[in-house]
């Protein structure tokens, strides 16, 4: 009786969302009901929403896009750890046993300690899934194989930056596919942040030796370039396909993404050496992983996506150091001058989509 006098209260008055929440959340039975109608009207269309409660339009939130910027500084300090790893293990070995941990742990605490379980899978479009959990497996041999097969860790490091150009594809990929509409200033910050590359490859400005290393082993670079493109369309489609859903799938992505670096692991008969402190970095990048990769789509879909690409672009600079401290290779002049202009390709690409 208490129930049915409580709805009709609602029924009566137009209420905010936040009063709603207020008023049905005094009951258990309504708890995890209500928050699903709230937080997300879209969550799952089955269920009818409460009458007369206004739910709020996602917009981007501050907490999200934090995590972003958490997500961006993890991924600055991973690429030496990755090539130290894949020297240890074989690329596809190192990639398949991170992967195939994160994945399974992530899963195993979705399955017990998330209110719905593995359940949410249900309430995510088959494009969602099929999608960019395509694109998800698809980076990640990728950038396992290209860090791993650069001739040296200078290389390595040459690399790594050409697949820090996926910012500028988060940008580029976000009009024809989330319609939007930026100003002639993208143009210019395109131009900039792909330069900057080009003088971080050159060696004292000398294009000629950039083109021999290219030559001598294209395969990295390109598996790189491939990396970058990749992500740009997985940032997007999670957004148009996601936006309004709850929780995500990434844990299911990397578990995927684990098993087909374990296939292709068998392919390449790699003989990998394990220790102690083999395991401890294949533990230590395994979390890093899972956090990295869930916060930055969270992100992605329901953050700021312009503010968090652009800030994309300060990730070189840190990532070069950080590593080339790691891999005992410093970097020289060249690359802090074309992780600068990447960086300042960032606050370009930030105002032409004010």
């Amino acid at each position: 009786m208490k129930i049915t006098n409580k709805v009709n209260e609602i029924n009566d008055f137009q209420v905010s969302r936040r009063q709603c929440e207020k008023a049905v959340f005094h009951f258990p039975l309504f708890h995890t009901y209500a928050r699903v109608i709230f937080l997300n009207k879209h969550a799952n269309p089955k269920r009818p929403c409460l009458p007369h409660c206004n739910t709020m339009t996602i917009s981007p939130s501050r907490s999200f896009t934090l995590l972003g910027f958490i997500a961006l500084a993890i991924w600055s300090v991973t690429p030496g750890m990755v090539r130290v790893l894949g020297e240890r293990l074989g690329p596809y070995s190192a990639g398949a046993a991170v992967y195939l941990a994160g994945g399974a742990a992530g899963l195993t605490l979705q399955a017990f300690l998330l209110p719905h379980g593995l359940r949410v899978y249900r309430s995510f479009s088959w494009k969602y899934l099929v999608v960019c959990g395509s694109l998800f497996a698809l980076y990640m041999p990728c950038i396992y194989q290209a860090l791993t097969s650069a001739a040296s860790r200078h290389q390595a490091l040459e690399v790594a930056l050409i697949n820090y150009l996926w910012p500028t594809f988060i940008l580029l990929f976000s009009m024809p596919i989330l319609s939007t509409r930026p100003t002639m200033l993208l143009l210019p910050g395109v131009l900039l942040a792909c330069s900057g590359v080009i003088v971080a490859l050159s060696s004292g400005l000398d294009l000629s030796a950039a083109a021999a290393r290219v030559t001598h082993n294209p395969f990295p670079y390109g598996l790189a370039f491939i990396c970058a493109l990749t992500w740009g369309l997985y940032s997007n489609f999670s957004r148009k396909y996601a936006a309004q859903a709850q929780g995500s799938a990434v844990f299911l992505f990397m578990a995927v993404a684990g098993i087909v670096l374990l296939v292709l692991r068998w392919r390449a008969a790699e003989n990998p050496v394990f220790s102690a402190s083999t395991l401890a970095l294949a533990g230590l990048m395994a979390v890093l992983t899972v956090t990295a990769y869930l916060f930055f789509e969270l992100a992605m879909r329901k953050g700021d996506m312009v503010l968090v690409a652009s800030a994309s672009y300060f990730t070189p600079i840190l990532a070069t150091c950080v590593s080339g401290l790691y891999l005992n290779t410093p970097p020289g002049l060249r690359f802090m001058i074309g992780a600068a202009c990447i960086t300042f390709a960032a606050w370009i690409c930030r105002k032409a989509f004010r």
